[in-house]
């Protein structure tokens, strides 16, 4: 069968620039790749077929010397038996390297090609470090009001035997030979051009013949340094503190990473948060509550005197208004929550029992009044088993 015309495989007049052309090829690669039409059946061959029509088409097409023998002398002017066509690695295969690593990124969402940054030009290829995490445990109080804290993480200083070059002193790095330095190789693979991490200098561009024995070729030792933190007031459980800079260093001058700091707040014994406010139990005596009066209870800040009213009921919650945590973006505190406990006296003593028998029969003798929750409880059911 007669090859088509170039132009007419991708669509563009004659006259195209080398934009329109790489559009057109980017297009047709997109919807005839061979990862996006799977199968075995008429339609995925003939998809198969269209992908390698339009790759050939931008392969010639893409090449200045190419498409000026194609417009010429026509698919003759190219011919491999004609010593026209580009090897693999010609003029014209590296421009369709270039454009297929841009549709193979696409394709699988950027995972393709060399990954991180490209090299290439001798450029080493330069790496973020890598983010940190710490995790500091602080109190309530610390939480609630906010603390100057100081922290020791690790660090990587340049090797002061060697100043950082990580060859031993009188010796010198070599520029690696598999890559030429620019710390990546690419492979081919069918239709694919992929660009990897050069496997002997790991991306460095550079080989160590003699590395230096104080750092083992590095170039950097890791020590510890102290930093200073700074937690603002109402901060809660799970929130970070991102320090720019303080990750592990980039590789061949690229930027540090940052340092993330948890925050973990220790188990109060008094006061449970949830939000701003805060939650409280207050364990109050059987006499207390039913006379009632003053009690005292705490807030993080001092302590305070609520009134008991006669008759308080257990599981009663007394509100205290901005006695909570002002949030980091809270405009108010929170509020305070005292939740009463009525606690059963023990250990009695013989006359005890015999008062608090008397008491019992005495307020059984008043009838329903004393009790009006029993009453409405007993109410309830017998009607339940009517």
């Amino acid at each position: 069968m007669a090859k088509r015309d170039y132009y007419e495989v991708l669509g563009v007049p004659k006259n195209a620039s080398e934009e329109d052309i790489k559009k057109a090829y980017r297009k047709l690669a997109m919807k005839h790749h061979p990862d996006r039409n799977q199968g075995e059946g008429d339609d995925a061959k003939k998809s198969e077929e269209k992908f390698k029509e339009a790759k050939e088409a931008y392969e010639m097409l893409s090449d200045a010397n190419k498409r000026a023998a194609y417009d010429q002398h026509g698919h003759a002017g190219v011919d491999p038996n004609a010593g026209m066509r580009g090897g693999a690695g010609g003029e014209g295969f590296g421009g369709f390297a270039e454009a297929f690593g841009d549709i193979f990124g696409d394709i699988f969402g950027g995972q393709g090609g060399g990954g991180g940054r490209r090299g290439g030009g001798g450029n080493q290829q330069v790496y973020r470090g890598a983010d940190l995490s710490y995790a500091m445990e602080i109190t309530l109080e610390e939480a609630a009001l906010g603390k100057d804290s100081q922290i020791r993480i690790p660090s990587w200083d340049n090797c002061d035997t060697c100043g950082g070059t990580g060859a031993k002193p009188g010796t010198k790095a070599k520029t690696c030979g598999t890559c030429n330095g620019s710390g990546t190789v690419h492979m081919r693979q069918g239709f694919f051009s992929i660009q990897q991490t050069c496997p002997h200098c790991s991306g460095t561009g550079k080989i160590i013949p003699e590395p230096c024995a104080t750092c083992n070729g590095a170039g950097k030792l890791k020590r510890q340094k102290t930093l200073e933190v700074k937690i603002p007031a109402g901060i809660n459980e799970g929130m970070r503190i991102r320090s720019a800079g303080n990750g592990e260093p980039g590789t061949n001058g690229g930027p540090a990473g940052d340092l993330y700091i948890e925050i973990r707040i220790k188990q109060h014994e008094l006061f449970e948060r949830d939000g701003d406010d805060l939650h409280c139990t207050i364990p109050v005596s059987m006499v207390t509550a039913a006379l009632g009066g003053s009690i005292e209870v705490p807030t993080l800040s001092a302590k305070l005197e609520i009134e008991l009213p006669e008759g308080t009921q257990h599981g009663k919650t007394f509100r205290l208004r901005g006695k909570g945590i002002k949030g980091i973006r809270a405009s108010y505190p929170g509020d305070l929550y005292c939740h009463v406990t009525i606690e059963t006296p023990v250990k009695l003593t013989e006359h005890q029992r015999k008062l608090l028998k008397e008491l019992d029969e005495s307020l059984k003798k008043g009838g329903d009044k004393h009790s009006p929750n029993a009453k409405s409880w007993t109410d309830r059911v017998k009607d339940l088993f009517k």
